[in-house]
């Protein structure tokens, strides 16, 4: 993917430098996963948290403002620092995808607002927050093992650049525009929240906690559609590159709950699916990529 080098974004806080802070700690995190170690955690938690919601109730073609009181104004919530603990990028081996992640995030954002322009609403930015092994965060706190997520409390995508290491050597997706997806996946999800869709989502999902799994994986789809449907726009754009979009697929193939299921146990339990499968992720992906077109993003009503 083409984009300038050396690119700041204004809405990227630099932690790597303070070290790890304030994380939950790892018996929090590994739940019922048991010994089966940090690879699972790791990639059956990354790209963002899941809910559920009533398929067919939800007019996702349309841009409504947060709901007032949910997650994108939760009470309660103590204010994170924002003080930022960048590397020097003379000393930073990563500083090249800390400049590529800040330009897609960009231009991720730069869609967005333009959609919401055209909807009459204002588009508030999501912040991306990179960190080392762990960092504080509005909803507890954030680890490496958890993965790439968003938190709807703080409005914060949460990211630890190791990952895309886990990506690549464990999973074979490498190259530019798979680290490109992960990110614009995460601002779905912020797009999910400031519309009042994840606050739709939890509501339903404590509802009809019979339900939350195969809800959840909707709303990790249409996230996965928005992803697709910004991809469309760098094509616009002339950013993409020969290679680019199946880079994409990959990657959406590798976090498919059967791809992880199978390749960290051998087994394959769709009843345990929050995410979606590997075929499910690629299709939404790709529905967004060929449309180009958020209201074809509506999985709620389409089903997985």
């Amino acid at each position: 993917m083409k984009y300038q080098r050396g690119h700041k974004s204004a809405d990227v806080v630099d932690r790597r430098g303070a070290g790890p802070t304030g994380g939950m700690s790892m018996g929090k995190i590994g739940g019922g996963v048991g010994g089966l170690g940090i690879l699972i955690v790791l990639l059956m938690s990354c790209l963002g948290s899941g809910g559920g919601i009533d398929i067919g109730s939800l007019p996702t073609q349309e841009l409504e403002p947060p709901v007032p009181g949910g997650a994108a104004g939760a009470q309660g919530v103590d204010p994170i620092p924002e003080a930022s603990d960048a590397i020097d990028p003379a000393q930073d081996p990563d500083a090249e995808l800390v400049a590529f992640l800040s330009f897609v995030l960009d231009d991720v954002q730069e869609y967005w607002t333009d959609q919401f322009a055209a909807s009459g609403q204002d588009y508030d930015k999501a912040t991306l927050v990179l960190f080392k092994e762990s960092t504080q965060s509005g909803c507890g706190g954030a680890t490496a093992a958890i993965g790439p997520h968003y938190c709807p409390l703080d409005q914060h995508a949460y990211l630890d650049l190791d990952f895309f290491k886990e990506l690549l050597a464990r999973f074979d997706a490498p190259g530019d525009f798979a680290q490109a997806y992960v990110l614009a996946h995460e601002i779905g999800h912020h797009v999910q929240t400031v519309t009042g869709i994840s606050d739709e989502v939890r509501r339903l999902s404590q509802q009809h906690p019979g339900q939350a799994n195969d809800l959840s994986i909707l709303q990790e789809l249409q996230a996965d559609c928005f992803a697709g449907v910004w991809a469309y726009s760098t094509y616009d754009e002339g950013l993409l590159e020969s290679g680019d979009v199946q880079e994409g697929l990959n990657a959406a193939a590798a976090v498919g709950d059967d791809r992880i299921q199978q390749k960290s146990t051998g087994r394959v339990d769709p009843e345990s699916w929050t995410h979606g499968s590997s075929a499910q992720r690629e299709k939404w992906f790709t529905i967004g990529f060929e449309t180009g077109d958020p209201e074809a993003c509506n999985t709620f009503s389409q089903g997985a």
